[in-house]
């Protein structure tokens, strides 16, 4: 545990060396990177999984005032120096990635190089977030502007933790997706749940041990910490007007699922990164494997993962960026 302005941080940490921050996505805890762990220590480097404001034992603040990305960005910093360092190489998955992201963009000072599973770096744009959903839902509604409203997505999840986060991981999992109306359970039916459609499977990379570890946190913290950070876009929207369309220049890495469905609907976004980033050193889509790829394909993702932390220490300032693939 380490003190930060907004309470205190809870990390997992392994191996001595360069400092290597990673940052979990939702629904997940610190616990999402711990086949990184081992292998990034193995590499001579100081790996570093904190769990995020609002997830595990962190600390978890009542108003979703209190989740907006300014917010967390000053917990990574103070993680950082709490733990003796200067900068740090921040690594993030899902929310986590925006986390990332955000963290590099606001704070070059401190993180050196961003990597970015999942979640494609866009920048902020012109139109409010919560007015994006509403465009997207139709006759249904969007799962980001469902879990908006206080009180209402903890009344469906709380009900049944760890059933609802099994049929979450699985929806979203390569070898467990809907092989017919994908992303359909993204959308909420009026009058309906978000877990109606979600797929009644075992993801592979999922077992009991896992899952129940996983369900036993949540059922512990409840979900409102988690989806708070959804409850804070609009907010982050307002702070980052003055980056918007900025691209983050460190040197980056980008991983994905080839089957992870944000990474088709932000297609437009990964197409912008030589704009957006124009420091990419590599980008790779991970076959067979879905959203929650580092878990999924621990074996590949280390390896690309490994690789690019060993070409950040040999790269100057002047070296030219690679070019995404």
């Amino acid at each position: 545990m380490v003190d930060v302005p907004g309470g205190r941080v809870h990390l997992v940490e392994q191996g001595t060396g360069p400092l290597v921050l990673l940052v979990h996505g939702f629904p997940e805890l610190w616990h999402s990177w711990r086949h990184q762990l081992p292998a990034i220590a193995a590499a001579g480097h100081r790996a570093v999984a904190v769990d995020v404001r609002g997830y595990g034992r962190s600390s978890a603040p009542a108003s979703a005032e209190e989740y907006r990305i300014g917010a967390l960005v000053e917990d990574n910093v103070a993680v950082v120096r709490a733990l003796g360092e200067e900068t740090a190489v921040i690594v993030g998955h899902d929310w986590g990635s925006t986390i990332a992201a955000d963290s590099a963009l606001l704070r070059p000072d401190v993180f050196t190089a961003v990597g970015l599973f999942g979640v494609p770096y866009a920048p902020r744009g012109a139109i409010r977030p919560t007015d994006a959903f509403a465009l997207m839902g139709g006759d249904e509604e969007f799962y980001a502007a469902y879990f908006q409203e206080p009180g209402r997505a903890e009344a469906e999840i709380e009900k049944d933790v760890r059933g609802w986060l099994a049929g979450f991981y699985a929806t979203l999992s390569g070898d467990t997706r809907p092989v017919s109306g994908e992303g359909a359970a993204f959308f909420v039916p009026a009058g309906g749940r978000m877990g109606d459609r979600f797929v009644r499977a075992r993801p592979t990379w999922l077992d009991d041990a896992e899952l129940d570890f996983l369900a036993a946190e949540f059922e512990r913290t409840g979900l409102t910490g988690a989806l708070n950070r959804y409850r804070s876009m609009d907010r982050d929207w307002e702070d980052l007007a003055a980056w918007e369309g900025a691209p983050i220049t460190q040197p980056s890495l980008f991983v994905a699922g080839a089957l992870d469905a944000s990474v088709a609907w932000l297609a437009d976004a990964v197409e912008a990164f030589p704009v957006t980033l124009p420091g990419l050193v590599a980008s790779r889509l991970i076959e067979g494997s879905g959203h929650w790829v580092q878990q999924e394909r621990p074996d590949e993702v280390n390896r690309v993962l490994v690789s690019w932390l060993r070409a950040l220490e040999g790269r100057t300032p002047s070296t030219p960026p690679r070019s995404p693939r």
